[in-house]
């Protein structure tokens, strides 16, 4: 991004964070209806932390929290008080890591499913300068939002006081001016703070790279790391445009109501600029939907939880000859026997 630019209009944090600090401000007095109004965030969004809710929504959020709860500093106390493992599985990997260094190597590898970012592939990096070890924080335009730069330093600090670390950080510099409530970052951080820096990074004493960590058994370490990765493919695949595609026709696709207008439309295209994007991506609107359909129509009677005529309804089918088709199409039989074939083979597989 250019200097002074805001952060991208597609990048998103995950629910739980934004989530986190709703219960942080409401603990403080704040409005939750006020919250969700101001922010543009719908509450039904949150129930799943792993969901995502854009970048400029939690912007709003945090600066009405710090209004509505009279608390400028409400960042810093986000920060020092909401635990990153309680708000998403990054957390919990970081726990489960060996070392510090292993801890902060699984904060770059899955940090985007916390809060996406411009730069890099790597958000911390750690480098060494003249006065000792740091880890800096590469985020693009940082002082377009300080409050993320605040409350990711007081939970990187604050968090290993869990493991027996009493001050993780010897130093902090920051790129933006100083506010008024100054002294609430060296009361939270412990050590003096360098505010309109070159950088954003602390120092930390480098025999801290090597200290243990690992309070979850390490087998979790890599059930959490699967699931982790599998969000990130999710993610990444919801940046194409066919991934857009597909999650926009999800919410409507029982209604057969799924076109390529109305799917530009909620993308804010002209259905010649989403032919075109698509086009770039190898694939048609068309064939983004009947694969969507493929998946879901498998998903749902392979749980022999639903009838073929439910099925077909829910993956927008006006009637079931018309579903059947598609389905001998996708896999060469109906699903009416595909289906008894599979509850054939669960029952002699009791028996």
């Amino acid at each position: 991004m250019t200097k002074g630019a805001k952060p991208g209009p597609r990048l998103t944090v995950a629910a739980g964070l934004a989530r986190g600090l709703i219960e942080l401000a409401a603990s403080k007095g704040a409005s939750r209806s006020a919250l969700a109004e101001r922010s543009g965030i719908d509450p039904k969004d949150l129930a799943d932390q792993d969901n995502r809710i854009p970048f400029a929504k939690y912007v709003a959020l945090m600066r009405a929290g710090k209004e509505l709860c009279n608390d400028p500093a409400l960042a810093l106390h986000y920060g020092e008080t909401n635990d990153l493992s309680h708000i998403s599985i990054v957390g919990l990997i970081a726990y489960a890591s060996e070392t510090m260094l292993d801890g902060l190597a699984q904060l770059n590898r899955y940090g985007r499913l916390v809060v996406e970012f411009d730069g890099g592939p790597d958000r911390f990096q750690i480098k060494r300068r003249g006065d000792g070890l740091w880890v800096v924080d590469t985020r693009q335009d940082a002082n377009e939002f300080p409050e993320l730069t605040e409350s990711t330093f007081a939970r990187m600090i604050c968090a290993p006081r869990k493991f027996g670390l009493a001050q993780a950080a010897m130093a902090v510099c920051v790129t933006h001016a100083a506010p008024a409530y100054r002294e609430e970052y060296e009361r939270i951080y412990g050590v003096p703070v360098t505010f309109e820096s070159d950088w954003n990074a602390m120092r930390i004493d480098e025999t801290l790279m090597a200290q243990p960590i690992q309070l979850e058994p390490r087998y979790v370490f890599g059930i959490l790391s699967e699931h982790a990765d599998a969000l990130l493919e999710r993610l990444a695949n919801s940046k194409s445009t066919a991934g857009r595609v597909e999650s926009l026709s999800m919410p409507v696709l029982h209604t057969g109501r799924a076109s390529m207008d109305l799917i530009a439309g909620r993308m804010g295209l002209s259905r010649q600029t989403l032919f075109r994007r698509l086009k770039a991506e190898g694939v048609t609107f068309e064939k983004v939907l009947d694969d969507l359909r493929r998946r879901l129509a498998l998903d749902y009677l392979s749980a022999n939880k639903v009838s073929v005529n439910e099925t077909a309804y829910l993956v927008g089918f006006s009637d079931r000859a018309t579903f059947s088709r598609a389905y001998k199409r996708w896999t060469g039989t109906s699903p009416g026997v595909a289906r008894a074939s599979r509850i054939e083979a669960e029952q002699t597989g009791r028996s």
